[in-house]
């Protein structure tokens, strides 16, 4: 089936949402005489990291932290690392009890990853006060995949990879990542600059998805895309304007590129896409946040590939 041309002159931001305003830290806690927002800040600027923080404030109770700075936080994420082999010391939280404590354990136990019991207030600032559940991970650090290794590593003869064009927010990322691994996309493609690439909240809002989608770093999104090309992809944008979604011929190898939060798809990077999707709406608000955009395409993708 003969593709549809390529349309050069959509401009409007298909996946437009504004920049989230970082939320106001919670009211400082006094320990010891001494502000803890204001020592956090004072950390910050003599360059010490969370773990350096968790060792000054905690150096009675003898509190080791990781070796590096990646981690990974909330059940599942825990356990999918744990399986991975990729932890390196446990923190779990000393009035944790359930069955989800004893699986963990098992698992720390199994793969001799060492385990410190530690109130929760010190996995609330390990994590920045995200959503642990009791259980944070210290790992190695994420290896990302060329885009030579991501296409030799591909078993599919017709992939289906997403790139993302400077993505920011790691929510976002996390969820695109669940919803690959759900869809059975081959790959993720990042660009290595002005991009989130795979932290602790990725991790945790991927529910471990990220252990099973291969994931490439690119220091030129535009070459990376031409050379797709080459090896035959088509690529398909999203915008305000183009092709109906489910008029979309999404078999074959294909790329499917979402854009920036803010400012959708670059316009160098529009020059190198042969077909621009967008999704009907009839809102107030013409715009879809960045992962919700990606899962209805992804999924509609799916369904077609089957």
């Amino acid at each position: 089936m003969r593709r549809p041309e390529m349309n050069k002159h959509q401009e409007k931001n298909f996946s437009g949402e504004k920049k989230k305003r970082p939320s106001q830290s919670r009211t400082d806690e006094k320990r010891g005489g001494q502000n803890r927002s204001t020592e956090k800040r004072d950390n910050k600027r003599s360059g010490k990291n969370r773990f350096d923080q968790v060792d000054q404030l905690n150096k009675q109770d003898e509190i080791e932290t990781p070796e590096t700075n990646e981690i990974a936080y909330g059940y599942h994420a825990v356990v999918e690392v744990l399986k991975q082999g990729k932890v390196n010391k446990l923190f779990l939280q000393a009035d944790g009890k359930g069955q989800n404590f004893e699986t963990v354990k098992a698992l720390a136990q199994e793969n001799l990853v060492p385990v410190k019991w530690v109130p929760k207030s010190k996995l609330d600032l390990l994590t920045d006060d995200g959503i642990h559940q009791g259980f944070v991970a210290g790992t190695t650090p994420y290896e990302y995949l060329t885009l030579d290794a991501l296409l030799e590593k591909t078993e599919n003869p017709n992939p289906f990879f997403v790139l993302l064009d400077e993505l920011e927010d790691p929510h976002n990322l996390g969820s695109i990542l669940r919803t690959a691994d759900a869809a059975g996309v081959d790959g993720i493609i990042l660009p290595k600059h002005r991009a989130v690439g795979v932290t602790g909240t990725v991790v945790k809002t991927s529910t471990g998805a990220v252990e099973y989608v291969p994931i490439a770093r690119v220091v030129n999104v535009n070459m990376a895309v031409k050379k797709l090309k080459e090896a035959g992809f088509w690529i398909f944008g999203t915008d305000m304007e183009g092709t109906n979604f489910k008029e979309w011929n999404a078999t074959g190898k294909i790329v499917l590129i979402i854009g920036n939060e803010g400012r959708g798809i670059s316009a160098g990077l529009k020059k190198e896409v042969d077909e621009m999707l967008t999704i009907p709406m009839n809102g107030h608000v013409q715009s879809l946040n960045a992962s919700v955009a990606a899962a209805i395409l992804i999924y509609e993708a799916f369904m077609k590939r089957r």
